[in-house]
């Protein structure tokens, strides 16, 4: 059965340091009915083009990758008509939500536009509740059989939507258990 929350878009962001406006990837997925229809990623150069080497050693995205990509500014419309209205979607959605909300303020885009949710759904806490061992991204989807490039921001949005979908049969199943019991 085909329900609402079976639409959605699942992002993820990759940062250059630890400052939450410095993005220099960003992914997207988008699902509707069930299905993936639309995915987008793109390198961003970050303020200054600066980076910490902590955060470069995990993202593997170096100053000199971003030196000629587009600023979050310029990719802004091909995230807006995504995002726009949309029910979201990330892993640790607290952190993806704020990143968004900061880079969009350094650049002086207005985040109330995008009519997003005020708390998005977390993949994190759903697996915490459904009992998963661990939550942390790479481990779901090792158990779960999904490809993943960790750390690489489409590869880990995409897997949050596929989680995400997993969570939603899960539930479902869960629910139909209990009135089963009942």
């Amino acid at each position: 059965m085909i329900k609402r929350e079976d639409s959605f878009a699942a992002i993820d962001f990759e940062l250059a340091t630890g400052v939450r406006n410095s993005v220099c990837s960003v992914g997207l997925v988008v699902v509707e009915k069930g299905e993936i229809i639309d995915e987008y990623y793109s390198l961003v150069k970050p303020p200054q083009n600066k980076y910490h080497w902590g955060n470069s050693r995990v993202t593997k995205i170096y100053a000199k990758t971003t030196k000629n990509a587009p600023s979050f500014k310029e990719i802004y419309p091909e995230i807006e008509k995504r995002l726009k209205g949309k029910k979201m979607v990330a892993h640790n959605e607290s952190f993806d939500r704020d990143v968004l909300k900061k880079v969009m303020e350094y650049y002086k885009l207005d985040y109330k536009k995008l009519r997003l949710p005020k708390v998005w759904e977390d993949t994190v806490e759903i697996f915490h509740s459904l009992g998963a061992e661990s939550a942390k991204l790479n481990k779901l989807c090792e158990y779960y059989k999904i490809d993943i490039e960790h750390h690489n921001a489409l590869s880990d949005a995409r897997a949050t939507a596929l989680l995400y979908l997993i969570s939603l049969k899960l539930r479902q199943e869960q629910e139909s258990m209990i009135t089963e019991d009942n």
